[in-house]
Formats: structure tokens, C-alpha cells, sequence
């Protein structure tokens, strides 16, 4: 009775230590893959690109909602065990792929996502005409920004991208949204969704998305939806313009 009381106590040791032992093995692959998902190995450090607040006469001042972007994707990278490196917009003088980075807010007040829309993403433009509450055209498709009214819950739209530089170099993530709100919303999308997008895409591709955040006046960040997998049309050469003098 004594050896099989040994032998029961000895089996139930042996099985929940391999069982620990597994758990911590799947940890750590779903921690690796993260992080190169991410390209954010332990140590490294991650830039994180401040736009500018385009509502505040102050060209330092920064939305309460990308304040808020900023502290998730800080917490993301510190569960990489990465370090995160805030940079204003206007202040980064390095390529892609030395380090990772996010890169937040759109073109009128990120001068880095200018740049990366121009080189990497052709075909994307942000429309802001007078009279109109803004749009952002991917190719020859258009995603209008609808204002809330007492009819209307309205929504807007983000783009959300990964840019892969090859060559074993980090990846940069893009999320330009047509309101902060909308940054804010693609972060929660991106850190929510990333098994999915993972298992979709892979550790090593590009891709670009289309994300609509509904309602953002009454529901704020948290209500959004996937639109459209825009990469083949916004990493396109757009077409050229026609002169005036082939009209004919």
C-alpha cells in the first residue's frame, strides 16, 4: 500500500511538472512569435512616433487619444520586453528596419507618415477639401468620414498597416486614422486582433488594412470594425495624371 501510495504521488509530480513544462514551452512560442511579429526582441528598443494635435494652436500638444495610443502600445512593447523610444514626428532622421516602430496618426499632422504613405503606400491619399469631412482614397475607392448627428451615429476610418523592409530588418506599423479617435481604435484593434492577423499573415509580411470605428462619439475606441484588406490597391503605382493637352 505504502509503494502504491509512492508510485500515485510520484506519477501525479511527473505529470504536473510535464504539464507546467508544456504550458511554459507554448508561452514562450506564442511570446517568440509575438515578437517577431512585432519586431520587438527582448532588449531592443521601439520607436513610437508622436503626431501633433492639428486642433491646438501649441505644435507640441498632443490628443488626449493618442495620449492614450501611445500608453497601449507602450505596455505592448514592454510585454515584448522591449523598450519603447517616444519620438515627435518631425525629430526621426533614421530609415525602416533599424528599429521597430508605430507610427501614429495621418499625414497632415505626422510628417513621418507622409513619408511612409509616399514610399511605401503610392496609392493612398488623405482628401481634407473644404466643405467636405474628409475621406481617405485608396486607389479608386473612397472611405468618407460620416459626422454623428441626431439622425446619424456617423463613423470614421483608419488605415491600418505593417510594412515589412526585408532584408531581416524590424517592421513598421502605420495607423492613420482620419480622427485621433480612430488611432486610438486601431491600436486596440491591432493589440486584440494580432494572433488573427499573425495567423493570417504571418511573422514576416506586409499588409494593409482598412478599419471603420463606429460611433466614436458615444462608443469612443471601442466599437471597430475590419472594412477591407487594401494592400494590393495601396501598394499599387498609381495611375498616371493625364496633361491638359491629351484631353483630346
Amino acid at each position: 500500500m505504502v509503494l502504491n501510495v509512492v508510485l500515485g504521488l510520484l506519477t501525479s509530480a511527473i505529470g504536473a511538472g510535464l504539464g507546467w513544462l508544456a504550458q511554459s514551452l507554448r508561452r514562450r512560442r506564442r511570446l517568440d512569435r509575438t515578437r517577431a511579429f512585432f519586431g520587438m526582441p527582448a532588449g531592443t528598443e521601439c520607436l513610437l512616433v508622436v503626431n501633433r494635435h492639428t486642433g491646438s494652436p501649441n505644435a507640441n500638444s498632443v490628443h488626449r487619444d493618442d495620449v492614450s495610443a501611445l500608453m497601449e502600445l507602450a505596455v505592448l512593447v514592454n510585454a515584448c520586453g522591449a523598450r519603447p523610444e517616444v519620438v515627435v514626428h518631425d525629430q526621426v532622421r533614421q530609415g525602416l528596419g533599424n528599429k521597430a516602430e508605430f507610427c501614429l496618426g495621418g499625414p497632415s499632422s505626422n510628417e513621418r507618415t507622409a513619408a511612409h504613405l509616399g514610399w511605401r503606400l503610392p496609392s493612398v491619399r488623405f482628401s481634407y477639401r473644404p466643405g467636405t469631412p474628409g475621406a481617405i482614397l485608396v486607389g479608386a475607392q473612397e472611405y468618407e468620414l460620416e459626422r454623428n448627428t441626431e439622425d446619424t451615429p456617423g463613423h470614421s476610418y483608419v488605415l491600418l498597416a505593417r510594412l515589412e523592409p526585408g532584408d531581416g530588418g524590424r517592421p513598421t506599423f502605420l495607423i492613420a486614422g482620419q480622427v485621433a479617435v480612430a488611432n486610438h481604435a486601431a491600436v486596440r484593434y491591432l493589440v486584440a486582433h494580432q494572433r488573427e492577423l499573425m495567423d493570417r499573415y504571418g511573422t514576416h509580411s506586409s499588409f494593409v488594412l482598412m478599419l471603420r470605428v463606429i460611433n466614436p462619439v458615444k462608443y469612443g475606441p471601442d466599437v471597430v470594425e475590419l472594412v477591407a484588406d487594401v494592400t494590393t490597391a495601396a501598394t499599387a503605382s498609381p495611375a498616371p495624371a493625364l496633361s491638359s493637352g491629351s484631353a483630346g
